[in-house]
């Protein structure tokens, strides 16, 4: 893990993480799910399959607990400095992504800015707004708030995307830990805690993060996801479906035939994934 990505793709061709991306351009697997370290992942997956036609760069996508529904956010760390272009590129592939795993028809695309006015954000983030204004996308405007149900898709630099999910993630475990000091503070304060036990474990499964482990590197010429290096079972197995629906519904071929204007075929069921 403290691997610099370019030594561990140069110098260790016969890892898992690299035999795992091969099985992909070799046709032997659909998909390829690593809990390895990210920049080496993506820096081999990049190198090994290259980036989809009209895509500049790859990003890191993943879904999240938002009001109502879920949310999908990107790019959370591949790139920290974005074009408006880039920007722009973000969203159609992250409209793509939940048009085929959360099967919405036209989904909400929102910009990630410090205010909803047209005015608000730096120059990269207006210039963006205006991209994404020309596409036949539905594209909302800015949003602040990235939980609040205003859209499907969020689209942020790789910066502010992995410095959002980082403090939700402190967020999360502090709101747990305070909520488990207060219920054992004294014995009224357990016995309220059996009482609100149901209500608790419901609340627990909502925001469980594990539910959301899964990355998807979308914009390569081939599904890679990458899952938590601390996931357990059960959050592994998130990222697995993750792999499978991503290429279950050819998520691929319709961000290729997206960028070259066409529509994608229909999807057809996932045979192999490969493993690191």
């Amino acid at each position: 893990m403290d691997e610099a990505p370019t030594s561990a793709m140069r110098n260790k061709k016969d890892s898992s993480l690299r035999v795992a991306i091969e099985q992909i351009k070799a046709g032997r697997a659909q998909a390829a799910v690593s809990a390895g370290n990210t920049g080496a992942l993506m820096s081999i997956a990049r190198f090994v399959l290259k980036t989809l036609p009209g895509i500049d760069r790859p990003a890191i996508a993943t879904v999240l607990p938002a009001r109502g529904s879920r949310v999908w956010v990107l790019d959370l760390g591949a790139n920290v400095d974005c074009t408006a272009e880039h920007l722009r590129q973000f969203g159609i592939m992250g409209s793509l992504l939940v048009s085929a795993v959360e099967q919405v028809e036209l989904p909400r695309v929102g910009l990630l800015n410090i205010g909803a006015e047209d005015i608000k954000g730096n120059q990269v983030v207006r210039e963006a707004a205006t991209l994404l204004r020309t596409t036949d996308l539905n594209f909302v405007g800015n949003v602040e708030d990235i939980y609040s149900g205003q859209a499907d898709v969020v689209v942020c630099d790789g910066f502010v995307g992995n410095v959002a999910l980082k403090t939700t993630e402190g967020l999360a475990q502090m709101l747990a830990l305070i909520l488990r000091e207060e219920f054992n503070r004294n014995l009224l304060a357990r016995l309220m805690g059996l009482a609100a036990y149901p209500v608790l474990k419901r609340f627990k499964g909502r925001v469980d993060p594990r539910r959301y482990n899964g990355a998807v590197l979308v914009g390569l010429r081939g599904v890679v996801v990458k899952s938590h290096g601390g996931a357990d079972d059960y959050a592994f197995g998130q990222a697995l479906d993750r792999a499978a629906e991503a290429a279950a519904h050819r998520l691929v071929e319709r961000i290729e035939r997206k960028m070259a204007g066409a529509w994608p075929r229909a999807a057809s069921p996932v045979t192999e994934v490969a493993l690191s």
